[in-house]
This record gives C-alpha cells, structure tokens and sequence, in this order.
C-alpha cells in the first residue's frame, strides 16, 4: 500500500468509559498498521463510530452522530464508514436498513475483526489490548476488571447488550496495569458493569478484594479509584480491602438507584433500604473520609408520591457527597418494559430536579467545610494563570474540580490549600 492509499481514520466515541477502553484498544490495534489517525471527520476517509445504545438520550446522540458522518459520505471524502458498540451490537438489522450508507457493523469487542477489516490484514495473533492506546490524559486510565454482567436489574439493557458476566483474571489486569503506570498513569480507575461481582463467574472464584490489594503493590502508582459497586454485592472483604489499601481512594461510586423498598424490590436490586444503610455505615466507619457518590432513577412505574418522598427524604438525611440523577426511560427488552411507564414526564422532570436542588444545598456546605483545610490535588488541565485539578474525592469530568491560582504540570500531584468553594468547585493555592 503506497502513501497514497493510506487511509485517514476518524474514531468517535460515545457514551461511558466502559465505551472509552474499547476505543482505546481498538486505537492501540490501529496504532500497529499504516492507518493515519486524525480528529477532524472533515479530512477523514474513514469513520468508526464507538455506539452507546444505553438509555434513549445516548441512542439519539449515537444515531445522529451515524447520520452526521453519512452525510459526509455525500458531501466530503469520506468513503467508508463503520459502526461498533452497545447500539450496533442491540440494533444490526435496523442500523443496516435505516442507514445503509453503514459499510459494516460490528460489536463492542470485535477489535481485531475490525483492524482486520480496515486493513485486509488477519490480525487474529496480534491482542490489541497490548497495544491500548489512551484517549484520556496520560495521569490517568480506566481499568475495565470485566464484560457484561449478571445482575437482572428490571430497567437495564445492559446484559442485553453486552452479555452475562465475563471478569478478566488477576495476572492479566495486573500485566495491563503495569504498563500503564510504567507508560506514566498514575490513577487506575476500576471499572466493570458491577465491579463488586468482579471474579465470581472464574473457574477459581476470586473477589474484588483480591484484585484491590495485588494492585496496591504497584509502584509508582498513585491512586486506584473504584466504580460502580452494586450495593447488594459489596461485602465486608471489599470494605476492608478498600480500608486497609493506600494507594485506594476514599472515593466509592455506588448507585442505589432508590430508596424505597417497593421500587427496590420492582427493580430486582436485591436490597431493601435498611441493607443499603447498613452497607452506608459499614462504610463510613472504615472509612470515615469517604466520599461517596450514588446515581438515582425517579419515575420507575409505579412510583407513587410516598415512594418517591421516601428517596427525597433518604438523600435528605444520608448526604452522599456526588449524586446524579437520572429520569426512568422505558428500554426495549428488559423486564421494566413489560410495566406501564405510568409516570408523566413532568412529574419525572420535577422529581429530578428537586433532589438536585438539595443536593446543591449538601454539595456546597460540604464544600465549604473544605475552606481552610490542605488537600493532595492531581492536575488535570495546566494554564498559565489557572491550572484545574482534583482531589481523592472526585472522578475525572463527572465529579468536582479544584481551581488553582497560578500554572503547574499537568499529571503533577500537589498540596493545595482551599480558600474559597462552591457548589461544584474548590479554589485553592499550592502550599510551596
């Protein structure tokens, strides 16, 4: 293939950092061939676009970025356009017939039949994860611990999607993780659709704990951020681990979804409140500088006003120091689609935003006990008169930031004291 016939290669990727890793690998695939990588679709003769098929929002996003890139199938130079991901793996058939200009579909972990494709080359030996190529700053890199999950939650469209649990074993996590610190990260943020079920479907069961401490061997690490802990599944080995690990946040992502055990047990979470307490306390008392952050759903059918006065009440007195929300939206195939979404959207929309409004009310007077106190900041985003970091506390874009007067490194840890907060921000001086 001369210089001539190389081809320019845009990637999109849409959607959660599960989404993001399957980029990375299948840009560290690229990365080994003759393909030329550019971030303007405009000067591309290629497009891959990484699907989220997960809530009705993301599929919109992931069908008008389709639609967007087949336009310059008619306009510009693009000659090829490939679709991967959640919503190609979901919807072939219906992405193949509504947007013919789609050259191929493939899934979410087809990485080499997709190098393979684009390159005619077999690619079968070569493992592309070898090769990740990172799309985030290079301090920092999700850790994808498995595929899929197990857990039967009625509103989610995920084990549909991308299968029943499949975990990675420990030697080869560890062997990914230590090349991504010797390539310069030094956060690890561990993810999996349920990262607390991590290691129960391997022919010898291992735990989420066992994981934690191996990684707290490495060196030159820095911080190992835990995602997306199922209440249900966090136990009393994890907490400890967590506890006893220091190069582990006191940060936990844990989504409850509700508070009310009728919607609790509707949705098939598998606790009921009074457990969701206990695993809250469990937590706070090994680890009393936690933060922690959860995701709610209102609107799920048959939500009445007393069920959904039981969350606000619940978040009201609990305090989790990051909350998002989420409005329900009926996905096609899961148990939850078989129920009447019996909810008006106003009343969705008012839900949602009274709880962000007290969690306004937590986030700032948490905030601003802040003021005064010095706290380890990594830097995110260097400038020279602002540089913008965060703290153990807050995960990269969906958390909390903290500004910092004057110009440091980007991936450069400091001590900064805070001097000012709001509801989303600390402001603060590196102490010299």
């Amino acid at each position: 293939m001369g210089d001539k016939d190389k081809k320019t290669l845009n990637l999109v990727s849409l959607g959660c950092a599960k989404n993001l890793v399957d980029s990375e690998i299948l840009l560290g695939g690229l990365n080994k061939t003759n393909i030329k990588i550019t971030e303007d679709p405009q000067e591309a003769d290629t497009i891959v676009v990484n699907t989220c098929g997960f809530l009705d929002i993301a599929r919109e996003e992931s069908v008008d970025t389709i639609l967007q890139a087949a336009e310059l199938k008619r306009t510009g130079s693009l000659k090829e356009l490939v679709v991967m991901g959640c919503l190609s793996e979901r919807y072939p058939e219906e992405l193949k017939r509504e947007i013919p200009e789609v050259d191929r579909i493939f899934g979410s972990n087809d990485h080499r039949q997709i190098v393979s494709f684009l390159t005619g080359k077999d690619f079968a030996k070569d493992d592309p994860l070898f090769f990740r190529s990172l799309m985030t700053p290079r301090h920092y890199a999700y850790l994808k611990i498995a595929e899929g999950c197990d857990n039967g939650c009625t509103f989610c469209s995920i084990p549909l999607m991308r299968g029943l649990q499949k975990s990675r074993t420990i030697p080869a996590i560890m062997e990914e993780a230590e090349r991504l610190v010797a390539g310069g990260t030094k956060e690890l943020l561990v993810i999996a659709q349920d990262s607390t079920s991590y290691g129960w479907d391997l022919e010898k069961k291992i735990y989420l704990s066992d994981l934690l401490r191996e990684l707290n061997t490495i060196n030159d690490l820095e911080w190992i951020r835990v995602h997306y802990a199922h209440p249900a599944h966090l136990s009393q080995r994890i907490i400890d681990a967590m506890a006893e690990c220091g190069k582990v946040c006191d940060y936990l992502d844990m989504p409850i979804q509700h508070a009310s055990d009728d919607v609790l047990m509707s949705m098939r979470r598998g606790l009921g409140q009074s457990g969701i307490r206990d695993r809250i306390s469990r937590l706070r008392e090994s680890m009393p500088n936690l933060a922690l952050r959860t995701t709610l759903i209102v609107g799920y059918p048959g939500e009445t006003e007393e069920n959904y006065m039981e969350l606000r009440d619940f978040v009201e007195e609990i305090r989790f120091d990051r909350l998002g929300v989420f409005t329900y939206s009926e996905e096609e195939g899961t148990p939850a689609a078989d129920m009447d979404d019996d909810i008006p959207r106003e009343t969705k929309d008012a839900r949602k935003n009274e709880i962000l409004e007290i969690q306004h009310d937590i986030s700032l007077d948490k905030n601003e006990q802040f003021i005064g106190r010095t706290i380890r900041v990594v830097i995110d985003k260097s400038g020279e008169e602002v540089s913008v970091g965060r703290s153990e506390f807050d995960s990269p874009e969906i958390d909390n930031i903290v500004h910092i007067k004057g110009h440091a490194e980007t991936g450069t840890y400091h001590q900064v004291k805070v001097v000012e907060a709001n509801e989303y921000e600390l402001i603060g001086e590196i102490v010299p």
